[in-house]
């Protein structure tokens, strides 16, 4: 790593922890929380961080087998329910992972949310082996997501877990 690149993931790490207190304290200040209320905090914070273009909560609908859009930031998307093994989100919860799509133009599989997104990052909500749901975000730049992004937005996926259980 060269120091632009050192720098630019410190800035991350910087941000993302500072995200994740806004997300706490907001949550915190929320005196009827509910799952819903829950997921909009996180999503419009996320929805700041720059290279963010579409950020969204998916939640698992296992009688029907499939990921059901619960609240998002961005442009307005068709893909309000995915079967489980279609594009990324669908794959992500067939193969119980995270994905980190690097260039979506180069996926069989995807399903285009917006002609301007170039990279997707899906991390799982889930309650140990459980798959709740997962935060799908895209961005409009190639190869914007790593593994600092999902380091980061799987702490925020384990703050929504257990915030649910406090419900």
């Amino acid at each position: 790593m060269n120091d632009g690149e050192i720098m630019e993931k410190i800035e991350k790490e910087r941000q993302y922890r500072l995200i994740l207190q806004s997300i706490e304290h907001k949550l915190l200040q929320i005196e009827d929380i509910t799952a819903q209320k829950m997921y909009m905090v996180v999503v419009d914070q996320l929805s700041d961080i720059p290279y963010f273009n579409w950020t969204g909560i998916y939640l698992l609908n296992k009688e029907k087998n499939e990921l059901v859009l619960d609240y998002y930031v961005g442009k307005p998307t068709e893909h309000t329910h995915i079967p489980v093994g279609r594009g990324v989100c669908g794959s992500a919860v067939v193969d119980k992972t995270d994905k980190i799509v690097e260039d979506v133009t180069t996926e069989d599989n995807y399903l285009a949310c917006s002609l301007e997104t170039r990279s997707e990052i899906v991390v799982l909500i889930q309650k140990k082996t459980e798959i709740i749901g997962q935060i799908d975000v895209d961005s409009d730049d190639v190869a914007a997501f790593d593994e600092t992004d999902q380091k980061y937005l799987r702490q925020v996926s384990d703050l929504i877990v257990e915030k649910l259980q406090n419900l």
